[in-house]
């Protein structure tokens, strides 16, 4: 049967002082008032019924995600105690669900994207179930058509056409975040797409291949699972997930998979629009912009500025500039961060100098 978990475990310091632990980018209404977190579980309408989709997200978001999402019961929220990177988040899914279900198949979105149109990823997350359905030793990923040589993104090369699968092919090999001249060959080449972080495994088989390459991993979340539905459950998770190495399914799962005999990994091609929502640049992407450049989501008043992006989480708020080129400007209630565009990678690293109640 067809499952789907929503990964909403990160807290996006990138968009600091906006998103913060307690309330991470995800939960933030980012997009026409609505947040991200809500707009995956809008784009898993008519793919796979509500009763069998999951997030999988820190235990401390839960009380919101229920306020924002009433309809994902306290059972289809897989509460993580501590982070443990994805590939703990997916076996720990894969485990859960293998329990419930052991024909279970599931595909793994994000919460940080914007993914349009639509109805292209409902037909091409339905195309990756139907691949692995067919095989089940098949591993689906999603590959975006690359339209920019990107440096900041991961690569998936495609190989030979799956048969019978228009649109499918088998993964030659994945490449994390080439250079510059890398990546323009590779937008050159035609056969490389960016690596979504989007896949569909059969939940048994994730599993085994988690024994088989990080077996510490699936040693500590066969013992959650065992635990899982008995009274047990909450004190076996807090004492075991921390203890997980920590390490992304990627670099654990996705890269020795495409080595190993026993699998065969194939990518989806999509051609949709596709925006991670990582930084506060690639957020201005998604606001109008004036003639000048300079994109809002409050009241501005610009004299002589250009490439502005000032953001407010009260719409009465005014932000004002002078003579300001290529800035950000986010105001909160709690704290006002200005920089440059070109330095909006290092709010990571100012997020975690500040006080830690203001993180």
């Amino acid at each position: 049967m067809r499952y789907a978990v929503i990964m909403a475990g990160g807290t996006g310091s990138r968009l600091w002082p906006m998103s913060r632990k307690n309330w991470p980018k995800q939960l933030l209404p980012l997009i026409d008032g609505r947040s991200l977190l809500e707009l995956a579980g809008r784009r898993l309408e008519g793919v796979v019924e509500v009763e069998r989709q999951f997030i999988c997200t820190n235990e401390r978001h839960r009380r919101a995600i229920r306020e924002q999402m009433p309809e994902f019961t306290d059972d289809r929220i897989l509460g993580e105690p501590v982070s443990r990177d994805t590939v703990n988040a997916v076996g720990f899914t894969a485990a859960i669900l293998a329990k419930r279900d052991p024909d279970a198949i599931f595909a793994v979105l994000t919460a940080d994207h914007i993914i349009e149109p639509q109805d292209e990823f409902r037909r091409k997350v339905t195309l990756g179930f139907e691949v692995v359905e067919d095989d089940r030793s098949r591993f689906a990923t999603f590959s975006i058509m690359a339209t920019y040589p990107a440096t900041a993104y991961g690569y998936v090369e495609r190989g030979a056409a799956v048969a019978g699968f228009p649109g499918a092919y088998v993964a030659k090999r994945f490449v994390e975040k080439p250079d510059a001249a890398t990546a323009r060959a590779y937008v050159d080449a035609g056969t490389f797409g960016w690596n979504s972080g989007m896949f569909i495994f059969g939940a048994r088989e994730f599993l085994e291949a988690l024994c088989r390459f990080k077996p510490k991993s699936h040693e500590g979340i066969t013992r959650i699972a065992e635990a899982w539905d008995t009274p047990s459950a909450q004190a076996v998770l807090e004492e075991v997930y921390p203890s997980l190495p920590k390490i992304s399914v990627d670099y654990a799962v996705m890269e020795p998979a495409s080595r190993d005999e026993k699998i065969s990994v194939c990518t989806v091609a999509m051609g949709v629009w596709w925006m991670d929502v990582g930084n506060w640049p690639s957020y201005g992407e998604t606001l109008s912009e004036d003639d000048r450049g300079n994109r809002t989501n409050t009241k501005t008043t610009h004299l002589d500025s250009h490439d502005v992006v000032a953001v407010s989480d009260d719409p009465n708020h005014l932000i004002a500039t002078i003579g300001c080129r290529g800035l950000i400007v986010v105001h909160t209630a709690h704290a006002t961060l200005v920089c440059p565009a070109s330095e909006a990678e290092r709010v990571k690293e100012l997020a975690s100098m500040v006080d830690e109640s203001f993180q």
